[in-house]
């Protein structure tokens, strides 16, 4: 016994899940939200009818879009996360032993209160006392600081409802003014083979921003084709040059990154390189 969601990404594709039971369920000011039980992954956020996280593959999501950034930069102590509000971002951050400051700015707040509830494994971080929560428009907030952040990961649903215009110019524009002289960025950046041309704005927005402009990817199960890409921007640190730390890498007892996966998740398909030029 159970019952399906139906996540309906495109006129010819969707994507089945199994779920035993919905643990809550509201309306949003922004959205609709629910935690659901799946039979294959755990409990779930779903957020519009779409599944944002999962227990059983969080983590490869959460590392990939944290620890790129945190290894690359020699330093860093204050860290903004914008969206995130499952806390997943916020706990791979605050395993970096230099982070003095790691700021979370969601704009619903209910999804904070919805992933403590029902997803504490997620969540677990967001209590810690370097964590402050703004519970804000991501959008406006990068707009009230000057250079503050070392680095900036933007943790944001799919580009529709209240993520729209973090996929934007002008919000680019803004997270390279409050980033420090040496800062740089990370932003999801969707399905290299479902967003292809979301994709190529973001890089050619960024690299027109971005002295050091690089997209690297990764494999999801939870989300559309299983594919899914992440973009850099950097005021003068790039990651593929980096030699990661491994003796800081293997402290914190990851997952799926490590040094090899950092190195090689910056070699690009053809596909993708086409997308670039």
């Amino acid at each position: 016994m159970g019952f399906w969601l139906n996540e309906k990404h495109t006129g010819g594709y969707s994507v089945n899940w199994k779920f035993t039971e919905t643990l809550y369920t509201t309306n949003t000011d922004y959205q609709q939200l629910a935690i659901i039980n799946t039979v294959e992954f755990g409990k779930a956020l779903v957020l519009d009818g779409i599944i944002q996280t999962t227990e059983y593959d969080e983590f490869i999501y959460h590392e990939m879009i944290s620890h790129p950034a945190m290894i690359t930069h020699p330093n860093p102590k204050k860290v903004l996360v914008i969206g995130g509000g499952d806390g997943g971002t916020i706990r791979e951050v605050i395993k970096h032993p230099s982070v003095e400051q790691a700021d979370l700015v969601e704009i619903d707040e209910k999804v904070i209160w919805a992933c403590r509830e029902y997803l504490p494994e997620i969540s677990c971080a967001l209590n810690e006392q370097r964590v402050r929560i703004f519970v804000e428009d991501g959008l406006k907030f990068v707009k009230q600081k000057k250079e503050y952040y070392d680095v900036v990961l933007v943790d944001s649903s799919d580009p529709i409802g209240p993520a729209v215009g973090l996929f934007g110019e002008e919000f680019y524009r803004d997270v390279y003014d409050v980033l420090k002289e040496d800062g740089l960025m990370v932003a999801q950046t969707e399905s290299p083979l479902f967003n292809k041309q979301l994709l190529r704005d973001v890089n050619k927005v960024m690299s027109d921003i971005f002295p050091v402009t690089r997209t690297y990817l990764t494999a999801i199960a939870t989300y559309i084709g299983g594919f899914w890409s992440f973009t850099t921007g950097s005021k003068t640190y790039d990651p593929v040059l980096v030699e990661p730390d491994e003796t800081l890498i293997n402290g914190m007892e990851l997952k799926y990154y490590n040094i090899d996966v950092h190195k090689a998740c910056f070699v690009l398909p053809n596909f993708v390189m086409e997308l670039f030029k």
